[in-house]
């Protein structure tokens, strides 16, 4: 058996010490990273002024659309998520389910609900082209994602082309509200 000397087994003890009192601070962080306290759906892009002529027809309706992004690698239950804007206007998801890394494209107008694209079956706009929120809430009516436009505050460089709003979550630009 060979002798180890004093120094050597304390610095040895010590270093052990410090990388589990290290582990034990991490660990909760690391932890919360793989358990978010919500799913990791967001609003991705908005199409608030629809393009063309606004003849009010469900042509032009369907044309006014949110899409919704499921950033996660599992899908995520949708059943009674609510979608709206500033003034109310709510439309509430019902029994649908978003795919892992999937996008859904909620349309104002009616039509037939399919994988990819939703319809909230309204006969007028819903958004507003000057300014508005899209406000995303879970079934327990938790905000999970908001999305802002407002042609006053709007600055060169925001991502949207007069028309839409694609990802900044505070700018936005348009026209008229419909």
């Amino acid at each position: 058996m060979s002798a180890t000397p004093v120094p050597v087994r304390r610095l040895a003890a010590a270093s052990l010490a410090a990388a589990a009192v290290l582990g034990a601070v991490t660990l909760p962080a690391s932890a919360a990273d793989r358990t978010p306290d919500r799913p990791r759906v967001e609003i991705s892009a908005v199409q608030y002024d629809a393009p063309g002529r606004d003849r009010r027809t469900n042509a032009s309706l369907n044309k006014e659309w949110v899409d919704l992004t499921n950033t996660t690698r599992h899908s995520v239950n949708l059943d009674g998520w609510t979608l709206s804007d500033e003034d109310g206007e709510t439309y509430t998801f019902d029994h649908y389910r978003l795919p892992a890394r999937a996008t859904v494209r909620v349309h104002t107008g009616e039509g037939r609900d399919t994988r990819t694209d939703l319809f909230q079956d309204r006969r007028h706009h819903v958004w507003d082209n000057r300014s508005d929120t899209a406000t995303l809430r879970n079934h327990r009516d938790r905000v999970i994602d908001e999305a802002s436009w407002d042609e006053r505050r709007s600055r060169q460089g925001d991502r949207h082309d007069g028309r839409s709003w694609n990802g900044d979550r505070h700018h936005g630009h348009g026209g008229d509200r419909h």
